[in-house]
C-alpha cells in the first residue's frame, strides 16, 4: 500500500494536484517499519523492536487497518477492501526481534512496476506449490501462469467482458486477465469499465481470499469484486440473466467432497467439487460466452452416472471446441493429471433448452451444440537450442 501510495502522490504532483493518502501517517510504512535516515538506511534509532513493535503492531496498527471496514463510504472502495483485510487475519509474530528482521527483508522489496508488483503473491505461491500437503491445499489454489496466459489467449477477452472465476484462489486468473486487457491503449471510459466492472471472483478459504484481494490491488484494481463465499452453496435456479458472465476462467478445487444438503443445488448429484463447479459455470454463462476451465483428466474417462450425465450435459448445452491435455507435472506436488476444457454456451437454435438430452430418451447427437473436438495433447521433452516442445493433435468427433 505505501509504495501505491507513493506512486499516487507522485503522479498528483506532476499534474499540479494533491493527494491525500488513505493511510494515516502515523501508521504509514515509513513511520513504523523502514523509518529512514537521510541516506536511505533504516534509522534503528527511531524504528520500534522488540516488545514496543508487537505491541504497536497488535493494539494500535491492527484495530486501526480493521476500521477502514466501517470508515469507508461503500464495499466499492479500496478503503472497504483494506479493513476486509485485516478482519481476516491476525499477527501471529510472537517475537518483536524476529518481526523487526522480517520487516527489514520486506522493505528491500518493491512494487511499482508490474513485474515487481507480481513479487508478493509469487512469494506466497512459491509456498504453496512446496507444500508437503499441495495435493490437498496447494491443488485448490495454484496454477502455473503459463498455463493461464495461455487459456487466456485462446479465450481472447476483450473490454466489456464481464470475466469471473468462482473458485478464485489467489485470483491468478483475475490478475492476468488484467494485465492481458490492460496491454493495449485505452480510453479513460474503457480504464474505468476495466477498474469497475470487469472482474469477479469468489473464495470460500480465508487466506486465499485475503491474499486474491491484496493480489489484485498491487495490480491497479482498487477496489476488487472478490466475495468471500463458498460458491457452491448458491442455488442454480437463482441464477438469472444480470448474473451471467461473459468469460470464465478458472482451476476450481478437485478431489473434495461436498455435503448432502449443498448437492441438492445440482441437477446433477456428486460430491466432487470439481463436477459440482463445472455445473455452476454452465450455469452461470452467458449465451454465446466463452470458458476455459482446468479439471481432472478423468473426466473424459469416468463410467460412473454422474460423470457421464456431466459430459452429456456439457456437450449438449456447450460447444465443446477444444480440449487440452497437460503433461504429467503441471501441477508440482498435486499428483493428479489435468486436462484445460475450453467451450462455448450454446446459441438458442442449437442448444437443448430445459430438460438435458441425457433424461430424454433422444439420439446423443440430436441438438447438440458440439460438433466436433479438437484434442491436443502437450508432450515435454528437455529442450534443446535446436529442438521445441513436441505438440499432438488429434481431430475427434463426439
Amino acid at each position: 500500500m505505501d509504495d501505491l501510495e507513493q506512486e499516487r502522490a507522485l503522479e498528483a504532483e506532476l499534474v499540479g494536484k494533491s493527494y491525500e493518502f488513505i493511510i494515516d501517517e502515523a501508521h504509514q510504512w515509513s513511520a513504523w517499519a523502514a523509518p529512514k535516515k537521510a541516506d536511505g538506511t533504516v534509522d534503528h534509532d527511531h524504528a520500534l523492536i522488540g516488545d514496543d513493535l508487537i505491541d504497536y503492531v497488535n493494539r494500535q496498527l491492527f484495530p486501526y487497518l480493521q476500521g477502514f471496514k466501517l470508515r469507508a463510504t461503500s464495499p466499492d472502495t479500496i478503503e472497504y477492501k483494506i479493513g476486509e483485510i485485516f478482519s481476516e487475519i491476525k499477527n501471529r509474530f510472537q517475537s518483536g526481534y524476529s518481526l523487526r528482521d522480517a520487516l527489514e527483508y520486506i522493505d528491500e522489496l518493491r512494487f511499482r512496476s508490474q513485474q515487481e508488483k507480481h513479487e508478493l503473491s509469487h512469494l506466497y505461491e512459491a509456498k504453496i506449490k512446496n507444500m508437503g500437503n499441495a495435493g490437498r491445499n496447494g491443488g485448490e489454489y495454484y496454477t502455473p501462469r503459463p498455463l493461464i496466459r495461455a487459456m487466456i489467449q485462446v479465450v481472447k477477452p476483450k473490454i466489456g467482458d464481464r470475466i469471473y472465476d468462482g473458485a478464485c484462489g489467489s485470483a491468478g486468473f483475475l490478475c492476468e486477465s488484467y494485465d492481458y486487457l490492460r496491454g493495449g491503449k485505452l480510453t479513460t471510459k474503457e480504464l474505468e469499465i476495466l477498474q469497475k466492472y470487469t472482474f469477479t471472483g469468489k473464495e470460500k478459504k480465508s487466506l486465499a481470499y485475503v491474499i486474491a484481494i491484496m493480489n489484485m490491488i498491487l495490480h491497479g484494481i482498487d477496489a476488487p469484486n472478490i466475495i468471500h463465499t463458498n460458491t457452491l452453496t448458491e442455488n442454480l435456479s437463482d441464477i438469472q440473466d444480470k448474473n451471467r458472465f461473459d468469460i470464465i476462467l478458472a482451476n476450481p478445487p478437485f478431489g473434495g467432497k461436498e455435503r448432502k444438503e449443498v448437492q441438492q443445488n445440482f441437477p446433477i448429484k456428486t460430491g466432487e467439487t470439481a463436477f459440482l463447479f463445472l455445473q455452476h459455470f454452465i450455469k452461470i454463462l452467458k449465451m454465446g460466452g466463452r470458458t476455459a476451465v482446468v479439471i481432472k483428466n478423468t473426466f473424459l474417462s469416468n463410467s460412473d452416472n454422474a460423470s457421464r450425465a456431466l459430459r452429456q450435459e456439457l456437450l449438449s448445452s456447450c460447444n465443446l471446441h477444444t480440449i487440452l491435455d497437460c503433461p504429467s507435472g503441471t501441477f508440482i506436488g498435486a499428483g493428479v493429471k489435468t486436462v484445460v476444457l475450453f467451450f462455448e454456451k450454446g446459441k438458442p437454435f442449437d442448444s437443448v433448452q430445459g430438460t438435458p438430452l441425457f433424461s430424454q430418451g433422444k439420439p446423443l447427437n440430436e441438438g447438440m451444440a458440439t460438433r466436433k473436438i479438437w484434442y491436443y495433447q502437450q508432450r515435454t521433452q528437455t529442450i534443446h537450442p535446436a529442438k521445441s516442445i513436441h505438440w499432438r493433435t488429434h481431430r475427434r468427433h463426439p
